[in-house]
């Protein structure tokens, strides 16, 4: 039996206005299928059908998170660089402009979720600083963190 080797990209996607003078607040609009079908579409216009041939098989996003923009994407180690390049290479989703920022890529899922967990205790402290809420302060961000640590981890590969 042979193993299929997989590279996990998380993925921040930043939101920004058109005039890129100010961050606007996270949308929730946004779901897996769009990322999907985006990241498809990127690499359709970049790679063209052999770029997609060659990803389109493997290419998965595991998780997404609406309150950070935080994204998991799957894809096969051999073309794990035309789905980086995709991903880097968008500009808007649904219409909307963000900047996709690739945070880390790794071999294993654990690593992944690790790297994913870090990032959203980094950007809920980010989001208590700029709402001026004393780091101590229970809130909503750590009922989140909780629910998000837990589905982070729940993931198979």
């Amino acid at each position: 039996m042979v193993r299929f080797k997989n590279r996990w990209l998380l993925v921040e996607f930043i939101p920004y206005s058109k005039d890129g003078a100010s961050i606007q607040s996270s949308d929730s609009s946004l779901s897996t299928k769009q990322i999907w079908s985006a990241v498809r579409d990127s690499v359709l216009s970049n790679f063209g059908d052999v770029g997609w041939g060659a990803v389109g098989s493997s290419l998965t996003v595991k998780y997404f998170s609406p309150t950070t923009n935080l994204s998991i994407i799957r894809v096969a180690r051999e073309h794990h660089r035309i789905a980086w390049g995709a991903v880097t290479l968008l500009k808007a989703l649904q219409g909307k402009p963000y900047i996709p920022n690739v945070i880390h890529v790794s071999g294993t899922i654990k690593q992944a979720q690790l790297a994913a967990i870090t990032h959203n205790r980094e950007a809920v402290a980010r989001l208590r600083a700029q709402a001026k809420l004393p780091a101590m302060y229970q809130s909503t961000y750590d009922e989140y963190l909780d629910s998000s640590t837990k589905e982070i981890e729940a993931l198979q590969d």
